[in-house]
Formats: C-alpha cells, sequence, structure tokens
C-alpha cells in the first residue's frame, strides 16, 4: 500500500525516460520523476520517498523532504493568496492549499500560521486547515511519567509558560518554573510527561526521565496523603526499603528525592512517626 502524504519505502519496478516507477508490491506504482533522482537507481532497489499528488491530481513520488507530513503541525509561510484559498510553502514544488473553510481569519501572503496537514477523504488530496482544535486532543493519552516526547511551542501564557502540542495529538503545558531560559515560539523541543491531567492535557518537564520520576513520585505520594483521613502516613526518611517500596512501588532513594521536593515546597512536614501533609490556614497563610 502507497500512503499519501508520507514516506514510502517503495522497489523500482521499471525505468523510463523520465524516471523511475516504484511499487509497493501489491500491485500500486507510483512515477519518481528523474529530477529527484541524485544517482543513478536499480530495478529492484528500495528508495525512501515522500508520495502526494501533482497538479493533476496524480500520485507522485519524491525524495524531497516536506515541512510536515499528514498527521503533522507546522509553523508555514503563505506564498500565495487566490479565489480557492492560501497555499503554503511545505519544502515541496507543489504547494499546500489551506481553503478558505479551513481559515480561521482570512490568511495574508506573507504570513506564518500554525496549520494541520490532513488528507481529505473526498477529494483525496493533501491540504491544510489551520482551525487546529478540531484535531487536538481527540484521543485519550496514555502516557507514563518519564515517557518521551515531542512538544511543538506554539503559544506564550504569560505568568504560567507555554502552551505545546505534545507528539502531534494533545495539549500540553511547560510551565515557567520548569524552564532556564524563556523558549520560542514555532520550535519543537524533546520533553518527558510530568502528569497527565484530567482533563487529558499534559504536563512536561525538559528534565530527563531521573526527575519526571521523582515528580510523579511525589505526586503519587501527595495522593497517598491527602486519601488519608488525617492526611498523614506512617512511613518516612528512616523507614525500611521495604516499608517504603510495599506502599510506594519505589526506591528509597527515589522516595527522599520526592520526599525532599515536598518539603523544599512546603507540602508536607515530618512528624515524630511519619511524614504529614501540610495544610493551608483559613487566611490561606
Amino acid at each position: 500500500m502507497i500512503n499519501l502524504g508520507q514516506n514510502n519505502n517503495l522497489e523500482v519496478a521499471r525505468l523510463v525516460d523520465f524516471g523511475a516507477y516504484l511499487t509497493d508490491g501489491e500491485g500500486n506504482d507510483v512515477l519518481l520523476p528523474s529530477r529527484y533522482i541524485a544517482a543513478p537507481v536499480q530495478i529492484g532497489q528500495k528508495v525512501d520517498v515522500f508520495v502526494y499528488k501533482d497538479n493533476e491530481g496524480r500520485p507522485v513520488a519524491t525524495t524531497e523532504t516536506p515541512l510536515a507530513r499528514v498527521g503533522e503541525f507546522a509553523f508555514l509561510k503563505v506564498s500565495e493568496v487566490n479565489s480557492i484559498g492560501a497555499f503554503l510553502d511545505w519544502g515541496l514544488m507543489k504547494e499546500l492549499l489551506v481553503p478558505y473553510r479551513e481559515q480561521k481569519a482570512k490568511m495574508r501572503e506573507g504570513g506564518v500560521y500554525l496549520v494541520y496537514v490532513y488528507l481529505d477523504h473526498t477529494t483525496q488530496r493533501i491540504v491544510a486547515s489551520a482551525k487546529i482544535e478540531k484535531f487536538i486532543g481527540n484521543i485519550v493519552p496514555r502516557y507514563r511519567v518519564g515517557a518521551h516526547v515531542k512538544a511543538l511551542v506554539f503559544q506564550q501564557a504569560e505568568g504560567l509558560g507555554y502552551r505545546v502540542i505534545v507528539d502531534n495529538l494533545h495539549y500540553g503545558m511547560i510551565y515557567e518554573s520548569e524552564l532556564c531560559a524563556p523558549l520560542e515560539l514555532q520550535q519543537t523541543l524533546d520533553a518527558y510527561v510530568r502528569r497527565v491531567r484530567p482533563d487529558g492535557k499534559i504536563d512536561l518537564t525538559l528534565a530527563g526521565a531521573a526527575r519526571t520520576r521523582e515528580a510523579g513520585i511525589a505526586d503519587q505520594l501527595l495522593a497517598v496523603l491527602k486519601a488519608s483521613p488525617e492526611g498523614a502516613v506512617a512511613v518516612c526518611d528512616k523507614s525500611t526499603p521495604e516499608e517504603i517500596y510495599e506502599m510506594f512501588k519505589c526506591s528509597k532513594k527515589d522516595f527522599k528525592k520526592a520526599l525532599g521536593h515536598l518539603y523544599r515546597e512546603r507540602m508536607v512536614e515530618m512528624t515524630h512517626c511519619g511524614i504529614r501533609l501540610v495544610r493551608p490556614s483559613v487566611d490561606g497563610r
């Protein structure tokens, strides 16, 4: 099967004067024009190509790399606007259309916009939409704390941090407290899951897995304390590794790191027989 809007690893089936026909081995062929063949190819050779449709609506292969594939978000620049819609430069000879119905506000030539690239199942053409909210948060996130993700920074939340798109699927947030320096809009970052919120949005950190593991254990410790009628548990940094593992399923070393974090944040306090949740006073102090 040849997937439109994606990279395909296809086999050279036959050579012609104007290029090479590639096959998926299931009877589907696509032309790779000679202008995209930098070095001679042989019949039977595998070639990695991106497949889209040309101006006549025919599938065509290219060895060029687009700025975004089907199912991905990207910031792209408008190169032309006409009666059909706005055309974006996405790194290929044929530009990417954003129909007027898929624009939040009328796009302007030279402007850079966040769009989602998708396959229009009616026309079988690759198009883009600026109505990004239709394509985010439609799948329940299934991440463990510390999972590595890709985060596209798309908006700054004043006083909070930066809103991001996680793995082209979910809304996420990187808080200012996690950062040593400001982030740049439009950049894609390696990040790690700190917490998946009940609303499906994801809190991220740029620190590695060790810090996210600590944050996950800290969240688990807080949950146990909050679930306790007294807001306390009879486990502390002096407890045995076995006692700690039985309650939190983690090592004593990781537990002490998480506990130290909560103590510094004044969220817990030590007692003679364990730890206790610090509850805010009535006047908020």
